[in-house]
């Protein structure tokens, strides 16, 4: 959530900072601002409402405000309603320090009630002015910008990834960061910070991933890592492989539209990356097959459509491996006691930063349990942390509402659960040969998919209108409803909602009226039948209904008119074909109702805050 950008080199900052935020604008953001140490030796900063374009307009595309040192924020709204005033940056009353803010300072009413006893004063409704004025006041004890920044970490309770600049320092950013993102990049005399690579892919592949309670002094070409006893640290920088074209849109009329087409590449990516020799390999997972042997059960947290994916792995990996496995939000696992028995928890994120999920992880490593990061940021702050990591292979994700790592997460689910079942010989190594050529075949029955789009852009338009839309199934089925209604719900702001089919008659079925939209995801042998029958109910009191269906499901004898084919594969990897028709639905209605896709109202791309 929020995005930072800082710069120093031998370029005009403005410029730098604006293009960094623009390549931020998917984490979601209210207001925006630049704060530069301009050639005069002070600090110059300009702030806007609204989007980005409104800030590049006041000031010329940055080249209005002179300086080549500053720091940049778009703000998404958590203390405060959106305004200029609580736009960052945020500044003392002198204006001599200046600050960007990603997360939320916990105590901050505490530290502000101890600040005007000192006698400052608040112009903001922030917690991010009051960590400006707190770093303010331990410089000002103690003289020591270092120590200023380390007073501050011991201070606050929350989340933050904070940079600083000082007027009287025109070459410095100072920065620090707890469970909030934070990359830092050094080039050719330059140096720069981020939120995330794509800020900073233009210039440097080489990034550092700053870790948690871990300073940063940046100066041109150089950055310097302290503790917080400001003892000096050394770090590893990161190479990024994919390249600044994955993060742009390519002739693409929206980032989702693109990503949606990139699933057949990212499948297959992430198959290759753990598939050599024909053979699961999880070697670069850490996982040995020992290891594997030893789990006695799973759990699963994720957030979102995280946790949708790991939903369908429960059914695939109870399905083929046969250990219990169970599926939390990592929001309600993380505040549980709950009872462990040696079970492997999997925590699920695109970003690896997601603030659920991650204090859910660090919640199991005090039960004692092992952990395995299914991520797709290296270096994240998830995959740090974990005793296992497998990457999924998707490459820069822009989008607001995920697609194709969404996908990449199935796949690396069905790895697991083919490895654990071959590895507790719950399947016969023929079936786990069969299953593995099964998969790798998914890539290009996506692509069939996909190259016929037309008729579900159809329907959209024919549906537009509607102001309710539900999706039901059953098994896997419904693990895919879950994933379409919140794809819908999310970009195009239409009440949308998904059941197991069989709850319908306790309670739900009181919501179906004339002209409600009914989805069915119609792919698991022996539910298929009970499915249809719960959508012919809704029909009978006035619903449309449409269904995802495989080809071999019969509905030529039913009332359902509307239906979507997926080519036929193992009824384990449905999942990876069906949800690309409620992908394409959800698109093309948002698109049709005018709707901002990539940036859907009030959602952030990576939600670092609780």
């Amino acid at each position: 959530m929020c995005g930072i950008v800082g710069y120093i080199g031998k370029k005009q900052a403005a410029p730098v900072l604006l293009e960094g935020l623009k390549r931020l604008e998917y984490r979601g953001y209210d207001s925006a601002g630049v704060a530069v140490l301009n050639p005069d030796g002070g600090i110059e900063i300009v702030k806007a409402k609204g989007r980005l374009q409104v800030l590049s307009d006041m000031t010329d595309g940055g080249k209005a405000v002179k300086g080549f040192c500053g720091i940049g924020h778009t703000r998404w709204a958590t203390h405060g309603e959106p305004s200029e005033n609580n736009a960052h940056p945020h500044c003392n009353d002198e204006k001599t320090i200046a600050a960007v803010h990603n997360g939320i300072i916990e105590n901050y009413i505490e530290l502000k009630e101890k600040l005007i006893r000192r006698g400052y004063t608040f112009y903001s409704q922030t917690d991010t002015e009051v960590a400006t004025k707190l770093v303010d006041y331990y410089y000002k004890k103690y003289g020591d910008r270092l120590r200023a920044i380390s007073e501050f970490a011991l201070r606050v309770r929350g989340s933050y990834a904070l940079a600083v600049i000082y007027k009287d320092l025109p070459d410095t950013i100072f920065a620090i960061r707890k469970d909030s993102p934070m990359i830092i990049g050094v080039a050719g005399g330059e140096a720069f910070l981020a939120s995330d690579v794509p800020a900073i892919l233009n210039y440097t592949r080489t990034v550092y991933y700053v870790d948690n309670l871990q300073i940063a002094r940046l100066e041109k070409g150089a950055v310097t890592f302290y503790n917080l006893d400001r003892e000096e640290t050394s770090m590893q920088p990161v190479q990024i492989t994919w390249d600044a074209e994955a993060a742009e849109k390519g002739g693409w009329e929206h980032f989702m539209l693109k990503e949606i087409h990139e699933q057949p590449k990212v499948i297959a990516d992430t198959i290759n990356s753990a598939v050599h020799d024909g053979e699961i390999d999880f070697t670069e997972v850490g996982l040995s097959d020992k290891a594997l042997k030893k789990i006695k059960g799973v759990v699963i947290v994720g957030c979102g459509s995280a946790y949708h994916a790991g939903v369908v792995m429960q059914y695939v990996i109870e399905d083929l491996a046969r250990l219990p496995v169970r599926v939390e939000l990592a929001s309600e696992y993380r505040y549980r006691n709950p009872v462990v028995n040696g079970e492997l928890v999997i925590v699920i994120s695109q970003s690896g930063e997601t603030a659920d999920s991650l204090a859910a992880m660090r919640e199991a490593h005090k039960n004692g349990l092992k952990t395995l990061a299914i991520v797709n940021v290296l270096g994240s702050s998830i995959a740090r942390e974990a005793d296992y990591v497998f990457y999924t292979k998707a490459g820069p994700e822009i989008s607001v509402a995920t697609t194709k790592a969404y996908s990449a997460q199935l796949v690396a689910g069905y790895l697991l659960a083919i490895k654990l079942a071959k590895v507790r010989k719950t399947v016969s190594e023929e079936c786990g040969k069969a299953l593995l050529s099964e998969l790798c075949s998914i890539p290009e029955k996506v692509k069939e998919l996909l190259n016929s789009k037309q008729e579900i852009q159809k329907f959209a338009s024919e549906t537009m209108d509607r102001s309710d839309v539900f999706f039901i199934g059953r098994g896997t089925d419904y693990a895919v409803s879950i994933e379409g209604s919140l794809k819908l719900k999310e970009i195009s702001y239409i009440h949308s909602e998904a059941y197991a089919a069989g709850e319908l008659k306790h309670g739900t079925i009181s919501l179906i009226e004339k002209g409600t939209l009914v989805f069915g995801v119609l792919t698991q042998k022996g539910l298929v039948e009970k499915t249809i029958s719960n959508l012919e109910e809704t029909a009978s009191r006035g619903a449309l209904i449409a269904a995802v269906a495989s080809e071999n499901v019969s509905v030529e004898s039913t009332g359902i008119k509307n239906v979507f084919r997926i080519p036929l594969t193992d009824m384990h990897f449905t999942p990876s074909l069906a949800v690309i028709p409620l992908q394409l639905f959800a698109y093309y209605l948002s698109v049709l109702r005018g709707n901002d896709v990539d940036k859907p109202r009030n959602l952030a791309k990576s939600v670092t805050v609780e």
